[in-house]
């Protein structure tokens, strides 16, 4: 598994995605926690699931958490 660094999850833009970062990186928009987790598992997360990005400490969730998505009650 690659080193463990940070991800944040941005709020809600106007068409429903959350951008996603790890370090400085951009990763892309997440319109999912399955899109999170592709993510993570292209970084080297091979473990990442749905279940993982829900629950992970390494996720600082801004603008609310992981069911918080455009539309969503969150």
């Amino acid at each position: 598994m690659a080193s463990i660094r940070p991800v944040v999850i941005y709020p809600p833009a106007a068409d429903g995605g959350r951008r996603v970062r790890v370090d400085d990186h951009f990763l892309g928009m997440a319109y999912g926690l399955l899109d999170i987790a592709e993510f993570l598992r292209e970084v080297g997360i091979e473990d990442a699931d749905e279940s993982y990005v829900e629950g992970s400490s390494l996720i600082e969730w801004r603008g609310g958490g992981p069911t918080a998505w455009l539309g969503s009650p969150g």
